[in-house]
């Protein structure tokens, strides 16, 4: 349990001490937040001690009296505001009227409390005051939580375009000062690089925009009864070329027909980042094995591939965005890094799940579930 540190300051003994009783082992929870708080309370009888504790130490919670012997509760707000920036006050007062409330909120008080006051007043209000404090450091955290992933992402996207820009750039140059002759023949392969490299850049932009869509839901789901079996030949037609190029091999052991209700688009998303990938790191002359099947309405897709394969390191850090494994072997295979983090955002949306086995030089299993979507 967490608990809130407290200044109560106020120049009554009694009243002290009754708001240390009333709050001594009360707790509380935050709505959605699964976490008890209670308060740890220090006390203070006039306002020179308060400020000694406050530059000390500012409280989570002030509990400040309008009106003290050496000063007042507004004068303490605004002489110690800087330091009272993160915390929130109650202000307590015998001289309980619409004025004073004004004055008490426009000085920063949260709320104020009217002497005299019950306990079960005095925790309900406090509650409050502490669950807006605590719910106002969370938004604050997840802000900055979110400027620091827009850095990162920004970060590594840069990375990940600059590489390609770059090769792109001096292959022009080579072009543009003839370093390899005047014949056009001789710049056939400085051509097919460059558009090889720009065709990577347009797969990381395509990505980039299926998973911002994806994670924002501006993606417009369109939900039907969908054969999968259907779905499957057809990216598996897709990609065939790719895979003849290779002299990959592609199986497919599917039911005659799954009936199953998704969004095609999705399914094919999934589909086609799994089997390109299966293709993709496969070895020259390897075969993918492709497996459907219907487990009670639920739809499991297993690619297999005989490729390069990963260690467990790797595969640990497959799934997050621009995760690409990065070694000798696949330093001349192209990529955007998002393939799989797309596939496991919409398996997640499917209720569902995607993991992987693999083992080096022996190749990569990938397995999705997927449930339907219920109907409308």
């Amino acid at each position: 349990m967490e608990r809130l540190r407290t200044l109560v300051v106020d120049d009554e003994l009694g009243m002290r001490e009754g708001i240390r009783r009333a709050l001594d082992r009360f707790e509380f929870r935050i709505p959605d937040v699964d976490e008890t708080y209670g308060f740890e309370v220090d006390t203070a009888e006039n306002g020179a001690e308060a400020g000694e504790k406050i530059r000390s130490a500012a409280p989570d919670v002030l509990l400040l009296d309008y009106k003290l012997p050496d000063t007042t509760g507004l004068e303490i707000l605004e002489r110690f505001r800087p330091e009272l920036s993160e915390s929130v006050t109650l202000m307590i007062t015998a001289y309980a009227s619409l004025d004073t409330a004004v004055s008490a909120i426009k000085g920063g008080a949260f709320d104020f409390l009217a002497k005299p006051f019950t306990p079960d007043e005095l925790r309900k209000t406090l509650t409050k005051a502490a669950q807006n404090l605590l719910l106002a450091r969370q938004v604050k955290k997840l802000a900055a939580e979110q400027r620091r992933v827009r850095f990162q992402f920004i970060s590594v996207l840069g990375h990940e375009l600059k590489a390609p820009l770059n090769a792109v750039e001096g292959y022009l140059h080579m072009i543009r000062d003839r370093t390899l002759g005047d014949s056009l023949s001789d710049y056939d392969e400085p051509l097919n690089r460059s558009l090889l490299r720009l065709t990577g850049m347009r797969k990381i932009i395509h990505d980039l925009l299926d998973l911002t869509r994806i994670e924002s839901g501006a993606k417009r789901r369109e939900a039907a009864e969908q054969d999968l079996t259907s779905v499957l030949r057809t990216a598996v037609e897709t990609v065939q070329p790719q895979a003849g190029e290779k002299g990959v091999s592609i199986a497919v052991n599917a039911p005659a027909e799954f009936r199953f209700r998704c969004d095609a688009g999705e399914i094919e998303m999934i589909l086609n980042n799994l089997i390109t990938n299966a293709v993709k790191y496969n070895r020259d002359g390897g075969r993918v094995d492709i497996l459907l099947s219907d487990e009670n309405g639920t739809a499991r897709l297993t690619v297999r591939d005989t490729g390069i394969g990963m260690t467990p390191e790797e595969t640990a850090m497959l799934f997050r965005e621009f995760v690409r494994i990065k070694n000798e072997k696949t330093r001349s295979i192209l990529g955007s890094g998002l393939g799989l983090a797309i596939v496991k955002k919409l398996a997640l949306m499917y209720g569902g799940d995607v993991s992987v086995e693999s083992e080096p030089d022996r190749g990569s299993a990938f397995t999705v579930v997927l449930n339907p979507l219920p109907a409308e």
